[in-house]
């Protein structure tokens, strides 16, 4: 199964379109579509609909999301992933290594972690 992302709503926009539009297989959400949670929804009920759509989560929220991700874990809960952009990166950059991951993951290889881009 190939992975699928969930695009927070603070990251910029460009990303879903540019993810959409540079790998129109790649399967791409963003918070607030039609069928993901609405803008505005809190973290932990995000992380919640990632697990039950078997989406990793994109996100720049560095604070808050490792505790929060440590409650849900705690509560018997698990996600595949989260992956936090890089400010440093350039946007081009930050797609190039969610393009890199989505094309040579194994699944389940990002369950209940967090990870900072770069990975390579």
């Amino acid at each position: 199964m190939a992975l699928k992302y969930l695009i927070d709503e603070n990251v910029d926009p460009i990303y879903t379109i540019q993810l959409r539009r540079l790998k129109p297989d790649l399967f791409v959400m963003a918070i607030g579509d039609l069928t993901t949670p609405k803008k505005g929804t809190l973290d932990p009920e995000i992380l919640l609909w990632c697990e039950e759509n078997n989406c990793i989560l994109i996100t720049n929220n560095r604070k808050s999301m490792p505790v929060h991700l440590a409650d849900h874990l705690a509560a018997n809960h698990h996600v595949p992933g989260i992956f936090i952009l890089n400010p440093k990166l350039s946007v081009g950059e930050n797609l190039e290594q969610l393009f890199l991951i989505a094309e040579g993951s194994l699944d389940n290889e990002y369950q209940d972690r967090i990870e900072f881009l770069p990975l390579f």
